[in-house]
């Protein structure tokens, strides 16, 4: 009886079996119809953004071509003269950075640069034009070249004025000389067509956007072009000639400096009130600034041609005997 009945329900299960094999199989064929279905349309957005890429590509390129063509056209319409003109031709300059020096004033700032080694500044860079990156490796170097403007003269007025009416003076008086004249692009003057000056300083050290810097004859708040490093093989010229009357600049050499009674308790209790905000580590360093400062004639012309004691010449802070 047993038997009988299990017999009964084979065919039922095969049935079942094969209805069940056939779904499977028609899923599979769904799946793998939708599958293709679905990569053939991700393979057509991947072409379409292929395709767009490309062109983007070749719009980035093409602009970037063009803004090079135009960046050439503005150097050479900037360069060339219009109507020979010059006041038309100009270029976008502005400082970089601000110096903080120990010189508040043109007057006793040495005429020239390491005259006086004790002369510190410092230059501040501004961090939006120079990042701090920027002077990574400048440390390395001695010295420094610095490309910065006369902000002080008094004549800059002139320089907004046309040639005709600005009056300016073609040839100026110089030291060695004894007041005589030459043309103001043979000498060093402040008081050029164009008041920009180069100077060379130590670097003494770089914290941050600042160097530090010695042998300087900047007055302080100078706005600063650029700097550039000093080298030495290239930027020093052996045998170079000048003038014979560059080389009498040493009349300008005071023989010793003697500092009055009492200067130097002054000059500690100016110390006690600006010791803070000093380039300079104690009250004798900064005597030291001062000496090394007098101790090169820093009267102009005019003064120096004033009736005076040949032998004794009275400054603010102390007495320079010649």
């Amino acid at each position: 009886m047993g038997s009988t009945l299990n017999s009964k329900w084979l065919p039922v299960t095969s049935t079942v079996t094969v209805a069940l094999a056939l779904l499977s199989a028609s899923t599979a064929v769904i799946s793998l119809y939708f599958c293709r279905k679905k990569s053939k349309v991700l393979y057509s957005k991947i072409q379409e953004l292929e395709i767009s890429l490309n062109s983007c590509l070749q719009n980035s390129a093409a602009e970037r071509q063009g803004r090079i063509r135009a960046q050439q056209d503005l150097r050479k319409a900037l360069a060339e003269p219009k109507s020979e003109n010059l006041e038309q031709t100009s270029y976008p300059m502005t400082p970089i950075g601000l110096v903080q020096s120990c010189f508040s004033t043109r007057n006793g700032t040495p005429r020239q640069p390491l005259l006086v080694p004790l002369a510190r500044a410092c230059l501040v860079f501004d961090s939006a034009r120079v990042p701090p990156a920027s002077l990574e490796g400048l440390v390395e170097y001695s010295h420094c070249w610095i490309i910065y403007v006369f902000h002080l003269n008094t004549n800059l007025e002139k320089l907004w004025k046309h040639p005709s009416r600005s009056k300016f003076k073609a040839k100026v008086r110089v030291p060695g000389l004894k007041g005589g004249k030459m043309g103001v692009l043979a000498t060093r003057s402040p008081h050029r067509p164009c008041p920009i000056g180069l100077t060379v300083a130590k670097v003494e050290a770089v914290r941050g956007n600042m160097v530090l810097l010695s042998g300087v004859d900047l007055v302080d708040g100078t706005p600063v072009l650029d700097i550039k490093p000093y080298l030495p093989y290239c930027d020093s010229i052996q045998g170079a000639a000048v003038p014979e009357w560059v080389m009498v600049d040493n009349v300008l050499a005071v023989a010793s400096v003697n500092f009055s009674e009492g200067f130097s308790s002054s000059l500690s209790d100016c110390w006690e009130t600006a010791k803070k905000k000093s380039l300079y580590a104690s009250p004798d360093e900064l005597q030291c600034l001062i000496k090394q400062v007098l101790s090169w004639d820093i009267r102009s012309l005019s003064q120096r041609n004033q009736p005076h004691d040949p032998l004794i010449i009275n400054w603010k802070w102390g007495r320079s005997t010649k």
